[in-house]
């Protein structure tokens, strides 16, 4: 019997056959396709023909597709709805995963091919398209170690295989944490809080077994409950449950797995040549350099800090008021943040959050990206790996483009955040393939589910990932979509988000849950004035991380990264009632894996351009003005990493943007 991960999906649009797959297929899928993909390259590398486009990078475009599916579904459902079958498969794969491509990064025959078409590249009339493909594929053979000889090579193949271990561990103790930490709530404890938030409390307890309410430590539940609870003992347990993930002590306890990682990092990068990991990683950046990191992100952290000594010292004055003679502490923020908000711009959570219905909102990002690009969304009905997830095709001008799935809700079995992923890339070579992209969530369950402001902004930021996966338009996979510079794959879901904010966007969609009537007028114009309220403390929450993850990677590895972590802080003179929004023990978006090593600054670095691409949109006179959403689709969304990112945006802008758009966008900047 065939291997349903193998076989040909015979399925609406070849989405993978969920309701066949089980989870004892994908270790012999697993071996199958890793031994086709060998064998694909190392008959590249074989070959006795003269090295050529086509019969190199054309052919290592084309290798590996079974392994493709099998590694989408399975991250996928890992990732998404994990299980102890699921984790022991994650930690058998990623050692293998890492060997299997370190021996085809590392294969000096098949180096000797790239370098070889490298070296001919003036002279083979290639397209813009395929130069690039070219030169990255180069690059990154390079950066890989290919060019490594002797001790330094197997040393690097080492390194990179205990670091997939490291990662692994890493994101699996954390959502271990995650998952078995949880507070009962008695009834009296209820008081004070919001219906959405004791329904998301009480759904909470049903699917952990408890009897009764509970908080988890899930953003979606945790964050309204320190943000409403009166109780000032159960906001401090809860967030120091919170902010000790992945810091227990016992087997879940990441410090140690840390350390180890950053020590490789810096040793990888020496072997290649680099003075630290972060000149190796952000050579490939927009931001070339770890200065150039460096310099952003403290023009942005004096006038957010500043920003919030000063909230501080009025939330400090609203506790005093309360009778409560102590220090303003990391899990009193959020609740006199709340008070305050209320008080000031006369916005009460509790009677917003009916208009932001899950579903409405979904329906508003599908509505923005019709009138922006002429896509269309209609329902699919197929087996997917959880009951939650939905799905819809998507078309333009009645021709299929993309298959779209969300998996909104937060489940004990899904990692923590939110993300974006192709389970199937766009790609016009060997063959056309029209990609399959799902949106992850961790939204609370409620009839009908309700979402926060920020969780509405949460689902248009993925939505705007999912787009640019959708509305890709190259020939090779390996430049798609989401496939360019770290530091600009944020700029296109940050975009987006504007559209939430769009006052005919709002008044059409966030509409009342029981009623079903429009948000009224001077309730959305309170939306939208308090949009940077609380700036100061959200913007050095995020800098903090980011200046923490750089000062990690740009010098020697930290022995101890909790005691450096600590002192980059102090130097930094964090406020004494902020934390970083990540800490290094539960910091999965540098320790699960390289990609946002060094480039947690991404997102500020791309919030520098979308301030100042959507400012296009209001100058032209309209948010979905037909021509620069034609310009954004044609230079940015359509293109994937087929050119570079700088060239891409000044195509778009006609220059590139300063930080002054940044400051504004997030009220920072001086009167």
């Amino acid at each position: 019997m065939t291997n349903p991960l193998l076989a040909d999906w015979k399925t609406p649009f070849q989405i993978a056959p969920f309701d066949r797959i089980s989870d004892a297929d994908f270790a012999p899928a697993l071996e199958q396709a890793l031994a086709a993909h060998k064998a694909e390259t190392d008959a590249i590398a074989a070959s006795p023909e003269a090295p050529g486009f086509a019969n190199t990078i054309e052919a290592l475009e084309a290798a590996g597709r079974d392994l493709d599916r099998v590694l989408s579904v399975f991250f996928t459902v890992a990732g998404a709805d994990s299980n102890p079958d699921r984790e022991e498969l994650q930690r058998q794969f990623s050692p293998m995963l890492s060997a299997h491509f370190s021996e085809i990064s590392g294969n000096k025959q098949l180096f000797a091919r790239v370098a070889a078409v490298w070296e001919q590249r003036d002279s083979l009339a290639l397209t813009d398209e395929q130069a690039r493909v070219l030169m990255l594929s180069h690059r990154g053979f390079v950066r890989a170690g290919a060019a490594l000889t002797g001790n330094a090579d197997a040393r690097m193949k080492e390194i990179k295989g205990r670091l997939a271990v490291l990662g692994t561990e890493f994101i699996q103790n954390l959502l271990a944490d995650e998952r078995d930490w949880f507070m009962r709530l008695q009834e009296a404890d209820l008081e004070g809080l919001p219906d959405f938030v004791v329904s998301a409390a009480r759904a909470a307890g049903s699917e952990k077994g408890a009897d009764g309410p509970v908080v988890t430590l899930s953003r979606s539940l945790i964050v309204p409950f320190l943000q409403f609870s009166p109780r000032r003992d159960l906001r401090e347990a809860a967030f120091r449950a919170w902010a000790a993930r992945g810091a227990n002590g016992g087997r879940t306890d990441n410090r140690g797995i840390a350390a180890e990682i950053l020590s490789l990092r810096e040793e990888r990068a020496r072997l290649l040549g680099y003075d630290s990991f972060a000149a190796y990683k952000l050579e490939t950046e927009m931001a070339k350099t770890p200065g150039a990191v460096r310099d952003l992100l403290m023009a942005v952290w004096e006038p957010a800090r500043a920003q919030a000594e000063a909230d501080a010292a009025v939330l400090t004055d609203m506790m005093k008021a309360d009778g409560v003679n102590d220090a303003l502490a990391p899990w009193d923020w959020r609740y006199y943040a709340e008070k305050r908000r209320a008080a000031e711009h006369d916005l009460d959570e509790a009677a917003l959050k009916p208009y932001f219905q899950l579903d409405r909102m979904i329906d508003a990002s599908f509505a923005c990206a019709s009138r922006l690009f002429g896509v269309e969304f209609s329902p699919l009905d197929v087996p997917l790996y959880h009951p939650d997830c939905r799905a819809w095709e998507v078309t333009r001008n009645g021709e299929h483009i993309a298959v779209f799935i969300g998996d909104y809700f937060a489940r004990g079995s899904k990692r923590s955040g939110a993300w974006c992923s192709a389970m199937r890339s766009q790609s016009r070579f060997p063959d056309v393939q029209r990609p399959v992209v799902i949106n992850v969530c961790n939204f609370a369950k409620g009839d009908p589910a309700l979402l926060s402001y920020d969780d509405a902004r949460t689902l248009f930021h993925e939505f705007g990932h999912a787009l640019h996966q959708m509305l890709s338009d190259v020939t090779y996979e390996s430049v798609s979509g989401t496939s360019v510079a770290r530091d600009f794959v944020e700029l296109p879901s940050q975009l987006y988000e504007h559209w939430l904010e769009v006052p005919e966007v709002l008044g059409e969609f966030a509409t009342h849950a029981q009623t079903g009537a429009p948000m009224p007028a001077d309730m959305l114009d309170k939306v939208l004035g308090a949009a940077n309220f609380d700036m100061g403390f959200q913007t050095v929450e995020y800098v903090a991380s980011a200046l923490v993850d750089l000062a990690f990677h740009d010098g020697p590895a930290p022995s101890d990264p909790m005691e450096r972590q600590r002192e980059i802080l102090e130097e930094l003179g964090m406020p004494a009632a902020i934390t970083m929004r990540h800490a290094t023990p539960h910091f999965a978006h540098v320790f699960a894996g390289d990609g946002y090593s060094s480039g947690y600054y991404s997102y500020m670095w791309s919030e520098v351009m979308d301030a100042d691409a959507f400012a296009a949109f209001e100058e032209a006179g309209s948010a979905f003005d037909p021509g620069r959403a034609e310009a954004l689709e044609k230079h940015i969304l359509s293109t994937g990493g087929s050119r570079d990112a700088a060239e891409l945006y000044t195509a778009f802008r006609g220059r590139l943007p300063g930080v002054d758009a940044l400051l504004k966008g997030r009220g920072l900047a001086a009167e």
